[in-house]
């Protein structure tokens, strides 16, 4: 069995404490914009009666689906035996807990009224999908802290595959209570399709393995501590095939959406006309071009687009993707004209049959999503510092091979 050294950073330099101070800034300036909406009402924001989830919930969703997805790493090693991945394993899991926080952080501060949360945490109505999730997501974070410990822990490490498997079933379960959210939504034609289960399970693998990969980046830059392209080869691959299981999910959803007569006008909107071209503009430049079609010419070329730049920047493409696609889904489906009363004419009272609903988001929304990106960034950076997360090497020469357990360090 190889043994792995890990060994947290000093943390020393002027660059760490600039990071942190820059982080922490952040996140105070995404308290007070979360505050000011509370105080002064949502009449601050570009929300109204029909867009009640704005920029905010959109930065939710993309934490807590990249979340699921950052576990990939720490999935393959524990649970399918994939040595390779084992020095990834306890970043993996950190990773997807900072993730789930900050979205978390963003979530409640966007309801309007954080005190109530207590209400949500000791009163469940079981039939909604929202009361499901308050579990699904604590459930998750507690099953992630876990795992953590049985690896990091040399005589519970025995424990850690079983660990790995309750980490890897709830994470699924989880994107899948995500995707429901908008799949039972019957009452906007945009959502209410059972694909959306799948397509957000499939999103969580391609977004957090994007994230995970900037992030591994990241580290191996900032603490000059050795990568094996072997291994950053193999995650790209995986990249890959997560961004093209998405890109089929896609396709299958829209062209239902269009063979079925009812859905064409939602259809038109989100993929030709909708939002003044606003919403096309997200799918196909956003979406389509930058967040699928570019990456897999990326990963699957060859020569210099097998550097760590250009893997990189794929990765960077599918993060612009994964929004893109989230902001499509969350405010686009909410824009999208109701048909409240099929073939008729409102010739009285407000209009909201079959009429578009406009939506600019404004700066304390935008400060409040940024402010949930570096709550999870913060964590990262903290407890790098004070855990012994990052290896001494990312692989080496022996992690070519298959599927052994590496010894803690």
């Amino acid at each position: 069995m190889r043994h792995i050294e890990y060994r947290e950073i000093e943390g020393r330099s002027a660059g760490y404490a600039a990071l942190v101070v820059l982080l922490a800034l952040a996140v105070l300036a995404g308290g007070l914009a979360g505050h000011h909406m509370d105080v002064e009402g949502h009449h601050v924001t570009g929300m109204n009666n029909r867009i009640v989830w704005g920029l905010p919930h959109v930065f939710a969703v993309f934490l807590i689906v990249a979340a699921s997805g950052a576990l990939n790493a720490a999935s393959a090693a524990s649970v399918f035996g994939q040595a390779v991945y084992e020095p990834l394993a306890r970043l993996s899991g950190v990773l997807a807990i900072a993730l789930l926080a900050g979205g978390l952080a963003v979530l409640v501060l966007d309801l309007g009224r954080p005190d109530r949360l207590v209400v949500a945490m000791t009163h469940y109505n079981f039939s909604s999908v929202f009361a499901w999730n308050v579990l699904l997501y604590t459930g998750f974070m507690a099953a992630v802290a876990v795992y953590l410990w049985m690896r990091m822990e040399r005589r519970m490490h025995r424990y850690a595959r079983p660990a790995g498997i309750v980490a890897l079933v709830w994470r699924i379960v989880l994107t899948t209570g995500t995707g429901c959210i908008f799949g039972f939504l019957v009452a906007r034609q945009a959502y209410d399709a059972a694909i959306m289960a799948p397509l957000f399970v499939a999103t969580s693998f391609s977004l957090g393995s994007a994230v995970f990969i900037l992030v591994l980046l990241g580290a191996v830059s900032a603490t000059a501590r050795p990568l094996d392209d072997r291994l950053l080869h193999r995650l790209a691959r995986l990249q890959a095939i997560f961004v093209s299981v998405v890109f089929y999910f896609v396709l299958v959803r829209h062209l239902a959406n269009l063979y079925v007569a009812e859905h064409a006008a939602v259809e038109r909107f989100l993929l030709i006309d909708g939002g003044g071209g606003v919403y096309p503009a997200v799918f196909w430049g956003g979406q389509i071009l930058a967040g699928s079609i570019a990456p897999l010419v990326i990963l699957w070329g060859g020569g210099r687009m097998r550097s760590r730049r250009w893997i990189g920047a794929a990765a960077g493409l599918v993060v612009v993707g994964g929004f893109s696609q989230l902001y499509g889904i969350i405010i686009g489906g909410q824009a999208a004209p109701l048909l409240i009363f099929p073939g008729k004419e409102i010739v009285e009272g407000a209009l909201i049959d079959g009429e578009p609903s406009r939506y600019l988001a404004s700066a304390p929304e935008l400060l409040l999503g940024l402010g949930g990106v570096a709550v999870s960034l913060l964590i990262l950076v903290l407890a790098i510092r004070v855990l012994r997360i990052l290896p001494e090497r990312f692989g080496g020469e022996d992690d070519a091979g298959g599927g052994s357990q590496a010894s803690p360090a």
